[in-house]
């Protein structure tokens, strides 16, 4: 396996939509798949983060806004794709660029050694040299869960929105949803149908229309600085989902065994809680002096070594497929002139 790696000119970490893209840039610019670049995920093969979200999963952004510029959704292109039908095109697209993904192999970390121009990636099959790495792990590969999580003990489950499929995966009546974003928002429209729903929300996020995400997502930074604004709310709406029977209540702010304390000082004790919190980046394996936006776009300050699909490294909205395109060009166009 290592030495498929090996005497490769460049490294993709992550086979995912900002891995692929990246590869199709590279593919673009006359670099072959397999001999020039290789692609490497620490996934089973084909299991893209993709697979494990729940069933009923729709994307915010419609077919048109779902893709990679180098092959359009089959199909209405104003309808918006489920997770299997995303699972699906990302393996087309893979095929199309004639990549073979290296699965199974987890990247452990990254370093330049003295002044040369090669990158040493240690990986659990091995460590490999390579003059380019791109990391496109994703801006969201880690569940992020609230410190006082461990503290809670419900009768029921207790889980990341990673983890949830369908609505008889929650034992109890009760349902507590901690968060209130737009992941938030679709697991409780489902599960008011069959459960009775709190949904638990710090900010009351603006809402907008679903045909508005393609250019609104992702949290914008205020003018003159200061924390950034959330995401908007697409399509449904805290108003709508209180008319459907979900109860809105203050964030939470601790727990005692099978206790949540609210923002309002009030408490509550649900049969199970369904954390809608949000995801941690996959840039962890980065070494520290990587880990800050370089000079420019999607580089950093390591020469060779790439993030694509990061807005903290680039700008809003390259987390999204139809946004991490121009980082995958701009890599490519790196890598092409590098000396």
């Amino acid at each position: 396996m290592l030495a498929s790696l090996a005497r490769r000119r460049v490294i993709i970490v992550g086979a995912g939509q900002s891995g692929l893209a990246v590869a199709a840039a590279l593919s673009a610019e006359g670099l072959r798949p397999q001999q020039d670049f290789v692609v490497i995920d620490a996934a089973a093969a084909g299991q893209r983060s993709w697979s494990s979200r729940w069933h009923s999963m729709v994307l915010l952004s419609d077919a048109r806004h779902s893709a990679l510029p180098t092959r359009r959704h089959p199909g209405d292109q104003r309808l918006h794709p489920k997770v299997d039908e995303m699972v699906d095109y990302l393996k087309v697209v893979e095929a199309g660029i004639g990549v073979e993904t290296a699965w199974g192999i987890r990247v452990t970390g990254v370093e330049r050694r003295g002044d040369g121009t090669t990158l040493h990636l240690s990986t659990t099959a091995g460590e490999v040299q390579t003059r380019n790495i791109v990391c496109a792990t994703g801006a969201a590969a880690h569940p992020r869960l609230p410190e006082w999580a461990t503290a809670l003990s419900v009768p029921g489950v207790a889980i990341h929105t990673s983890r949830y499929q369908y609505p008889r995966q929650i034992p109890t009546r009760d349902v507590l949803i901690v968060g209130g974003g737009n992941s938030g928002l679709q697991i409780a429209r489902e599960l008011a149908a069959s459960h009775a729903v709190t949904m638990a929300v710090r900010t009351r996020r603006a809402h907008r229309p679903l045909a508005n995400s393609p250019l609104a997502a992702g949290g914008r930074r205020p003018l003159f600085g200061g924390d950034p604004h959330p995401e908007p709310v697409f399509g449904d709406s805290y108003e709508r989902l209180q008319q459907a029977g979900v109860r809105v209540v203050p964030a939470v702010t601790d727990a005692r065994g099978g206790a949540v304390i609210l923002a309002d000082g009030t408490t509550a004790s649900p049969g199970s809680v369904i954390f809608a919190t949000g995801y941690l980046p996959g840039d962890d394996w980065l070494p520290d002096d990587a880990r800050i936006r370089g000079p420019r776009r999607t580089t950093t300050p390591v020469p060779g070594l790439f993030v694509a699909g990061f807005p903290q490294y680039s700008r809003r909205g390259v987390d999204t497929i139809a946004g991490v395109s121009a980082d995958a060009t701009a890599i490519a166009h790196h890598i092409i002139n590098r000396p």
